[in-house]
């Protein structure tokens, strides 16, 4: 028989915490959790349990470092801390003993050492304040460069607009003139028929 499955929002609701910090506690303690055919997180019940005592160990102040300690090494809280902060203490004595070492080093450098140092030093210095001042300067640069891009583009796009503004109206007035022309040739060739029709009928009368 399978195994009960939950879907990250009903483990979530069960543990009383939000879907997110799901997420983030499986990400920073480096959890196992399973997925389905699809790739999507689901939880069973074990998962539930373990949430919900990573939880109450948070509530009583443990930090993440000594949780993940007990997850994965079955150490109880008390231990992981002791464990943590003798390696803290550990980690601050070589760091200690590290610059006194380089400091009483220091001492036996020979003038010109130290001046090569000061030189090295005053290099980075100088080379670090030039490549941000470049990067400021490339960036305003930029900024310049694109509002005048689009200032251009702004141009030509008008400019275009007013041609076929332009274009549009000389065609209309083409049209209408040709309009008007043909009009009026259709007024004088009905005008013509009409004294040619008043000329005939007038010659009948003069017949009869």
């Amino acid at each position: 028989m399978d195994k009960l499955r939950y879907m990250i929002s009903d483990a979530a609701s069960l543990v009383n915490v939000e879907a997110h910090v799901l997420r983030y506690w499986e990400e920073e303690l480096e959890l196992d959790i399973p997925r389905n055919e699809m790739g999507h997180r689901y939880y069973t019940k074990e998962n539930i349990q373990q949430f919900l005592k990573i939880k109450e160990l948070k509530e009583q102040g443990y930090q993440l470092k000594a949780i993940k300690m007990v997850v994965h090494h079955g150490k109880n809280p008390e231990e992981a801390v002791q464990m943590l902060e003798s390696a803290t203490d550990r980690y601050s004595m070589t760091q200690t003993v590290t610059k006194t070492v380089k400091a009483e080093s220091s001492d036996f450098l020979s003038a010109e050492d130290k001046m090569q140092q000061f030189r090295q030093l005053m290099t980075g210095i100088v080379k670090e304040a030039l490549e941000e001042n470049n990067r400021a300067l490339g960036k305003e640069v930029g900024e310049s460069v694109g509002d005048r891009v689009l200032k251009e583009m702004n141009y030509l796009m008008r400019e275009q607009e007013e041609q076929e503004e332009e274009r549009y109206r000389k065609l209309d007035a083409a049209i209408r003139e040709l309009h008007t022309k043909h009009s009026r040739k259709a007024k004088v060739k009905k005008e013509k028929k009409v004294k040619e029709s008043r000329g005939l009928f007038g010659k009948r009368e003069v017949t009869v």
